[in-house]
């Protein structure tokens, strides 16, 4: 196959959509090849130009892209290892500026008898030989990405904020606390991370649709007086914490009452998206004007009778935009057929 100028990554469920994106800026964009389940090689791309636009205006489907350098083959055997540090290694030092933080990130799309830290590890050691750049790997400025098949490593050099994401593959990872309620806690980490929202400390927070507790519990962790509404009950680790009020309502019988004002309002309900929205939209005015909203907007993992996808997601922001600055829409790693989306008064 011609040698790929880049690599697209994003979910299974919502790749043809990354796809459009990408079409839409680069036209000549061909798809060479799927080299995993939402992964595909991707050539007739200007990589700077299409890094530097996503920079800009990040898109929502698009995970990340990481270029392509270099095409390597190899066996799928330990022996790859040393081939990668002794080839990528030495290529690819050439590439990076001196004067920033470097790390290697690399992902296996194949049944290898290694693992990613093996590579980044024998790749980094072979840099260090041959360049004065520093490695940080949780800092870089600058990634070489390696993303190995069972038939070729595909390697290239780029600056960490052109890659969509600097978490290799943009599979941002958190480690599991003991007192973890559920998994959708990952899930307001990985937003608060993205959108880079710093809340307000002492904030006071509404938590709509709140049980069983996860997204309460960060709120609280991040020293936030949180009202929890949800007819259902809490997880028991909240109901001895002063500084959570958990009032048995739904969203609609809270509207009545009226509402508190709020720092930040957050809403991950199970709701038909539009409908979702039109709730976030009547609780706009209990928003402080400095205050921000975090949701997220439920979708068919295809399109179908309900509408489009990209159907929905526009009549969610014509719902939106006349109370709220839509100031960031992902697809984060850790929404299932979902997308986040962050919102200013």
């Amino acid at each position: 196959m011609p040698s790929p100028s880049l690599i697209l990554t994003a979910n299974p469920h919502f790749i043809d959509l990354a796809w459009a994106e990408l079409a839409r800026v680069q036209p000549s964009a061909q798809r060479v090849v799927v080299l995993a389940d939402g992964v595909w090689a991707v050539t007739a791309v200007n990589f700077f130009t299409l890094a530097e636009q996503w920079r800009q205006q990040p898109p929502i489907f698009a995970r990340h892209i990481c270029p392509v350098h270099l095409a390597l083959p190899i066996a799928g055997l330990a022996a790859d290892v040393p081939l990668l540090a002794e080839v990528v290694g030495t290529d690819m030092a050439a590439w990076l500026d001196d004067e920033l933080p470097f790390s290697v990130q690399t992902r296996l799309l194949a049944d290898v008898p290694y693992k990613p830290f093996d590579v980044n590890t024998a790749v980094a050691h072979t840099i260090q030989q041959q360049s004065s750049a520093p490695l940080d790997v949780r800092q870089p400025a600058q990634i070489l990405s390696i993303v190995v098949t069972a038939e070729a490593a595909y390697a290239g050099i780029s600056l960490a904020a052109h890659n969509v994401s600097d978490w290799a593959g943009g599979m941002r990872r958190f480690a599991r606390q003991p007192a973890q309620i559920s998994r959708a806690e990952f899930k307001l980490l990985e937003a608060l991370a993205v959108f880079q929202i710093d809340l307000p400390a002492g904030g006071v927070a509404l938590d709509l649709g709140a049980a069983p507790g996860g997204w309460t519990r960060i709120l609280r962790q991040k020293g936030q007086f949180v009202t929890a509404i949800d007819p259902a009950a809490l997880h028991s680790s909240l109901s001895q914490d002063k500084n959570v009020r958990h009032l048995r309502l739904t969203a609609e019988t809270y509207l009545q009452q009226p509402p508190d004002r709020f720092d930040v309002i957050v809403n991950d309900m199970r709701l038909d998206a539009r409908y979702s929205a039109e709730l976030m939209a009547a609780y706009a005015p209990y928003l402080h004007r400095h205050g921000c909203a975090l949701m997220t907007l439920k979708l068919p993992e295809g399109d179908g009778p309900g509408g489009s996808r990209q159907a929905i997601i526009e009549q969610t922001r014509a719902i939106l935009n006349p109370v709220y600055t839509i100031a960031g829409a992902r697809q984060l790693f850790h929404n299932r057929s979902e997308i986040t989306v962050y919102l200013k008064k």
